[in-house]
């Protein structure tokens, strides 16, 4: 029994890596997402957009008059990577219309699943990562398309990988003993999804029960986790190869598996952009521009991106919701939307004291004025000097009401701020 999974080689092994970029250029490819094909089935964006919500796939796959994902099928090997394909997902955000996400995938040839994890993650020690050379992104997508570095605003740490793998009948940590998984299963699940070993982070024995809830049991074949830097998804069945059930497991785990995943890293550049911008909101003059401004690109987040419910199939809505629940972004959300309604509320009470304020001053102005040329109208005095003296004296007592505290709360309005504000 072998139970080091740096050793095994499964049925299948495929992996997923997702990148942030910049669009550099019009992109030539294919429009939609790449179209699998497992025998009579075409995992293209026609058959896709069935599986999701409307507003779901419109966010991944786009519109025939605004299409915002393209593919272009690939041939390279490098060690034991196979790159099948590459594809692009537009993500425009209101600060960064040219950001998006690219999606490698490859096939994975012999033992080398984990150790590859490990290198993509930069665990030490761990071998050269392996988009280098011929697999770099600069190289796949040159002219088109650049990788965003680490530093870059809401820049990933590190690509996000989604891993796919089947036992043989050999690999009996993976497998169900009379119905029921082993703990084994669940730490070959954690190593694919974090992308280490238990030398690389050393895990108490009482957090692995938590852990292993964590696990979305798709079926009783297979189960799916989903962590901060990448997901994975491990048979629990000896598969047989050509024509076995993990034909089709291999392609929902490629398409739309992949697609869910795809969205909550959309949401989470989203939320993390509308963070900054709160955070910012009290930065210059034109509050009321700013938070107006912030209103509308949450309006638009929340019609356009943020949905917790993809489709009538539940593994997809717990992929998703599992994303989220990584990065708190349901949380995160709520955060924004009560900070922006305390904002909007800070808005309408400032206008309301300026306006308040305004009337003020009319009235500080009018009375005095007003006053004035009624005595004069009353005593039937005329002429250019009488009213020059009426309009002087209703002046200095407009300036007379305006040192009063009355008089210096209007004019504080009118600036928007309080009366014993120091701005």
């Amino acid at each position: 029994m072998n139970t080091d999974l740096s050793l095994v080689t499964g049925v299948r092994q495929t992996l997923a890596v997702v990148l942030p970029v910049r669009f550099a250029a019009v992109v030539g490819w294919r429009t939609g997402p790449i179209p699998f094909e497992l025998g009579s089935r075409r995992a293209d964006a026609v058959t896709r957009q069935t599986y999701f919500t409307p507003a779901a796939a419109r966010a991944l796959y786009g519109t025939a008059e605004r299409p915002c994902r393209w593919h272009r099928f690939m041939d390279v090997r490098h060690e034991a990577l196979h790159l099948r394909g590459v594809e692009l997902l537009r993500t425009a955000t209101a600060r960064h219309p040219d950001h998006g996400l690219a999606v490698l995938h490859f096939d994975v040839e012999g033992p080398a699943l984990l150790e590859t994890l490990r290198a993509i993650g930069h665990r030490s020690p761990a071998a050269s990562d392996p988009l280098d050379g011929p697999l770099s992104p600069w190289v796949l997508l040159a002219g088109i398309a650049e990788p965003r570095g680490a530093a870059a605003p809401f820049a990933i740490a590190r690509p996000y990988t989604v891993a796919f793998l089947t036992p043989g009948v050999q690999h009996t940590p993976a497998l169900r003993q009379d119905g029921r998984l082993p703990e084994s299963a669940d730490r070959w699940l954690w190593y694919l999804a974090s992308r280490s070993t238990e030398a690389d982070v050393p895990t108490p024995l009482e957090h692995w029960p938590e852990r292993s809830q964590q696990a979305v049991r798709i079926s009783a074949d297979w189960s799916a986790l989903v962590l901060r830097h990448g997901a994975a998804f491990l048979g629990h069945r000896a598969d047989s190869g050509d024509g076995d059930f993990y034909g089709f497991a291999e392609l929902h785990g490629r398409t739309v598996y992949l697609d869910a995943l795809l969205l909550g890293s959309v949401q989470r550049d989203h939320i993390d952009e509308l963070t900054d911008g709160l955070s910012g909101v009290f930065d210059g003059p034109k509050l009321a521009r700013r938070v107006s401004a912030l209103e509308r690109h949450i309006a638009t987040f929340r019609s356009t991106y943020w949905r917790q419910h993809l489709t009538a199939h539940g593994p997809a809505n717990e992929l998703l919701l599992s994303f989220q629940s990584q990065y708190r972004l349901a949380e995160r959300f709520e955060e924004i939307l009560a900070e922006a309604a305390d904002y909007a509320r800070l808005v309408q009470t400032q206008e309301s004291q300026q306006i308040a304020g305004a009337l003020g001053v009319l009235t500080i102005l009018g009375l005095p004025v007003g006053t004035a040329l009624s005595i004069l109208q009353v005593l039937g005095t005329g002429g250019a000097v009488a009213v020059v003296v009426a309009l002087v004296a209703a002046l200095a007592a407009t300036a007379l009401v305006l040192t009063t505290r009355y008089g210096r709360l209007v004019l504080s309005s009118l600036r928007g701020t309080g009366p014993g504000d120091s701005r």
